[in-house]
């Protein structure tokens, strides 16, 4: 016999809604009141621990690559900067913008713009990755070719390239759907999203690559089709996520606004142009490589590089925090909560990829060896770690400055900062080896850009005007 009374189904959901409802409340409390030191550090050691493990999944797929040859090796070290350079514009600056524009909204208790920015996240970033996966389709040999690609390297780099470009809008949709969640403070799903990507994606690129068991032996592209696994994977799970009605800010249809578009848009341009400059940094040595030097000394720069760009993901686990948390208190104008918000989460950041950068230059083999033996690779690679290592702390602590100013909307400097690097490094490194041939002062001049970077940054927080009340835009 059924007991339940008509009402009870209703109740229930009512009480379920409820529930959410008092969760997201608790976490806005938390971001706007919570100590900073152990908030900051409950809300990222899980981001950070998957951030790396998505990362690793990069390196793992250019150590099963590697096993191809020289050429593969060097064809990833050409393709890894621009593939990079997508997923921090999605990720770190359209996503950041996305980010930031949800948590300052709530952070201000303005529910109806937080959903609004749902659909608009979604239309822009497939929008994007649109354009992005066209140009680099129609522009890949003459780019590649410009980063030094030739013959062999050149063939392997368009081969796996091509694959994974065509999926590039797959890419934006995910990491801005990722990007709307982290927005309301809750880092532990797209976590969650990441870490089941990598159980797909670790064991699916050896299959296919090598062609073990039943899987067809694709070469380098195999690597390409099991990254698109797992970005539509990725996708899926965060928009079934949002869908379900579980996450802060909702998906609702709604018309599409120009002014709704631009608070996404603000900062997410100004964070995408630092990602370029970012990505143009590693790419212009790269190339002022490729052009005086043979395969494996790009090999071994490129080698080299990708530890620097696993600080990254190792920087954007706290960074995601520092958007949502520095957001919420613009949002409600307590800026120097924020401003201390921002340090201390830059020193965490600092201890860590300090860390790593020592590691790297005390025993620079350990990395490069995972990747080659080759004696020239690992010389170029080595001397490489040796000078710029001890400065990846000052790198760390800049950039989670960098994460701060997306979450406030004030990324001008931030972005000045970036082409100062850019400057150093392109230009300074230029001139260094025009005038000794030797690629010792070219590893010279990035070490003094991760330095200026992180100072320049440092100067800007300080004194940005953060905390003033923000304007209602719906």
């Amino acid at each position: 016999m059924n007991t339940r009374s008509p009402g009870s189904g209703n109740l229930r959901a009512q009480d379920v809604s409820g529930a959410v409802a008092d969760r997201h409340a608790l976490r806005r409390t938390l971001l706007l009141d919570g100590p900073i030191l152990s908030t900051v550090v409950r809300l990222s050691w899980p981001n950070v621990i998957i951030m790396v493990a998505q990362a690793a999944t990069g390196l793992i797929e250019t150590w099963y690559l590697s096993r191809l040859g020289t050429d593969v090796l060097a064809a990833m070290a050409i393709v890894f900067p621009v593939l990079m350079l997508m997923q921090t514009v999605s990720g770190g600056a359209f996503g950041g913008g996305i980010s930031s524009a949800i948590a300052r909204a709530i952070g201000a208790d303005r529910r109806d713009e937080a959903d609004a920015l749902v659909l608009h996240a979604i239309v822009l970033t497939g929008g994007l990755g649109l354009v992005c996966s066209l140009v680099i389709l129609g522009c890949g040999p003459s780019l590649y070719r410009a980063l030094g690609g030739d013959g062999a390297s050149l063939s392997a780099a368009l081969t796996y390239s091509n694959v994974v470009f065509l999926g590039m809008p797959v890419l934006w949709i995910m990491n801005g759907l990722a990007a709307v969640i982290r927005g309301t403070g809750n880092l532990t799903i797209p976590a969650i999203g990441i870490c089941g990507g990598v159980l797909i994606l670790v064991p699916l690129s050896p299959l296919l690559i090598f062609g073990i068991g039943p899987f067809p032996r694709i070469g380098v592209a195999g690597g390409g089709v099991a990254l698109l696994v797992y970005y539509f994977c990725g996708a899926v799970f965060f928009g079934w996520y949002i869908l379900s009605g579980r996450n802060a800010a909702r998906f609702r249809w709604v018309g599409l606004r120009g002014h709704v578009f631009s608070q996404i848009l603000r900062v997410g341009a100004l964070a995408a142009l630092s990602s370029v400059v970012t990505n143009a940094t590693i790419a212009s040595a790269t190339a002022l490589i490729g052009h005086r030097f043979g395969a494996a000394e790009v090999a071994g720069f490129g080698t080299g590089a990708r530890l620097e760009y696993l600080l990254v993901p190792l920087v954007f686990g706290v960074g995601g925090t520092l958007v949502a948390m520095v957001g919420m208190n613009v949002g409600a104008a307590r800026g120097p909560r924020a401003r201390s918000i921002a340090l201390i989460g830059a020193a965490v950041c600092f201890a860590m990829t300090e860390g790593l950068g020592v590691a790297a230059a005390v025993a620079p083999a350990l990395w490069l060896g995972l990747f080659g033996s080759d004696p020239a690779m690992i010389a170029a690679g080595s001397t490489y770690l040796r000078l710029v290592g001890p400065f990846y702390g000052l790198y760390g602590f800049g950039f989670a400055l960098y994460f701060a100013n997306q979450g406030a909307g004030t990324l001008l400097w931030p972005v000045l900062g970036g082409l100062a690097r850019l400057v150093l490094v392109a230009g300074g490194g230029w001139l260094a080896l025009t005038l000794t041939g030797s690629v010792v002062w070219l590893f010279a001049a990035i070490a003094a850009g991760l330095a200026t970077y992180g100072l320049i940054l440092t100067v800007w927080t300080m004194r940005a005007g953060w905390g003033q009340a923000q304007k209602k835009v719906i």
